[in-house]
């Protein structure tokens, strides 16, 4: 696979870089995986639902590598850089961020980590009343347009 391949020296890498025009959310299963083991399980899950990855980039500000493969989300990284990340249910990749922090605030969840810049776009998270947290991310193109 040469798309989103780490070896091509790419930072970022999406099939699609703006989820604005989601007409629904985007569900994503997290999967956490140690360092040096992202391509590898990246395989597996390619070999098992028999499609590619359509993300790949790297987050250096928290040491995490992810991809995603279908419906899952590859995180990659170190037992401490990825512990603040296990509490997290899942991620939703939605159309707007705002939008969805605007309905969660108003229904009172409680927002976890404040709407941020990432590096696909936008993010907060939220704990909903029924205990469950939840990443909700919205991409947007790099200035590079990656």
């Amino acid at each position: 696979m040469t798309n989103g391949h780490p070896s091509d020296g790419a930072v970022m890498w999406r099939r699609s870089t703006d989820s604005s025009a989601l007409t629904e959310p985007r569900t994503f299963v997290r999967v956490f995986t140690g360092p040096g083991t992202l391509e590898s399980v990246t395989a597996f899950y390619e070999q098992l639902l028999g499609v590619e990855r359509d993300m790949w980039f790297t987050y250096p500000d928290l040491s995490l590598g992810l991809a995603a493969v279908g419906g899952f989300l590859l995180i990659e990284g170190t037992e401490e850089s990825v512990a603040p990340f296990r509490a997290t249910a899942g991620t939703l990749l939605v159309d707007s961020a705002q939008k969805y922090l605007d309905r969660l605030t108003a229904a009172g969840a409680e927002i976890t980590d404040p709407l941020k810049a990432v590096p696909t776009g936008a993010g907060f998270s939220a704990r909903h009343p029924d205990g469950t947290v939840i990443e909700y991310v919205e991409h947007r193109p790099t200035p590079d347009g990656r």
